[in-house]
């Protein structure tokens, strides 16, 4: 798993297989998931470390001594699994395929937005209501129909690039174990990298690694829409491409808001913006100059775009493992 070649093998039959597939529920119910095994020990540090009678100095600190010990662990973990698969001819293939499979949301993120899209034409605002908030964090009672679209929508672009696009990434770049290290930074930002006053101190380190291991991915997504819009009917490569460079470094993500404002160019729309969490409001740049009234049918192209994205993606890695494999054979 060493040669590039192998690596994009292995990464397009996991799309392929998680595509199909996604990670099944049964499964779920039956022993986790890699995420919710990392989720866990973070919860658990965060219990035992984050103590509310530390100073801000020494809860920093221990944010920063979580990070370090999520990232030996979870490098180590990479380095057996990539040891066990050499060790074992095409089984050991097979062991990286359903890890890397396990480890992408292709197909686990298609499925839960294109939910919300039939949801609305099945039962109207409550059932989109009902589907966004299994997906993002927004307070769905304060939603309407353009703004449940909206979430949707925003939930894919931003998810493209750390859902998919950053750990295919990190996979090419570093095998097993730099795609696991990833995952586990990312789920930390997620637990623990917010801006509340128990995290202020000990998810600073989190939330400052998830930014840096994040921009390579992020900004590559907005591209990869930007690229794929001039394909869809009724989507604009320009507009794109001028919301891309004009809105991405308003967003309040130093990340999310390239993929979002590639998005929100390519379907005519304003996306981000102000909304509530919690009961607070999050008063966010727009991105993008179109619409607000954003409706089911954009979340349907915008599901066009993204498979398109990632498609062309995986037809470029390929033939780039081919160019790797005839160089060296």
């Amino acid at each position: 798993m060493s040669d590039p070649s192998g690596r994009a093998l292995i990464l397009i039959i996991a799309f392929g297989i998680e595509a199909v597939l996604a990670y099944p529920a049964a499964m779920f119910r039956a022993i986790g998931h890699p995420v919710s095994w990392i989720g866990a020990l973070i919860a658990a540090l965060d219990s035992a470390l984050n103590r509310p009678d530390y100073s801000f100095a020494v809860r920093r600190a221990a944010g920063v001594a979580t990070v370090m010990l999520l990232l030996a662990g979870s490098l180590g973990a990479g380095v057996v699994l990539e040891t066990v698969a050499r060790a074992i001819p095409y089984f050991g293939f097979a062991i990286a395929v359903l890890v890397v499979a396990t480890l992408v949301a292709i197909g686990d993120l298609d499925k839960h937005v294109r939910a919300v899209s039939e949801a609305l034409g099945a039962e109207g605002v409550d059932g989109g209501r009902r589907s966004i908030a299994k997906i993002v964090g927004r307070d769905p009672d304060t939603l309407d129909e353009a703004a449940v679209c909206r979430a949707a929508i925003e939930s894919l672009a931003e998810n493209a690039s750390d859902g998919v696009t950053a750990p295919s990434l990190w996979f090419l770049v570093g095998g097993l174990p730099g795609m696991i290290a990833y995952k586990a930074i990312n789920t930390a930002d997620s637990m623990i990298g917010h801006m509340s006053e128990r995290h202020r101190a000990f998810g600073w380190a989190a939330a400052r690694l998830d930014d840096l291991v994040n921009l390579p991915a992020s900004r590559l997504t907005g591209l990869m829409f930007v690229a794929v819009a001039a394909m869809v009917p009724g989507a604009s490569a320009p507009s794109a491409w001028r919301a891309y460079r004009r809105d991405a470094r308003q967003h309040r993500s130093p990340n999310a808001g390239w993929p979002e404002a590639a998005m929100a160019g390519a379907l005519g729309l304003r996306l981000a913006g102000p909304r509530i969490y919690g009961g607070v409001l999050v008063d966010d740049h727009w991105v993008g100059d179109g619409r607000v009234e954003a409706t089911a049918q954009d979340i349907d192209r915008a599901l066009v775009i993204y498979r398109l994205a990632f498609a062309g993606a995986l037809l470029i890695v390929a033939a780039l493992g081919l160019l790797v494999a005839w160089l060296r054979g």
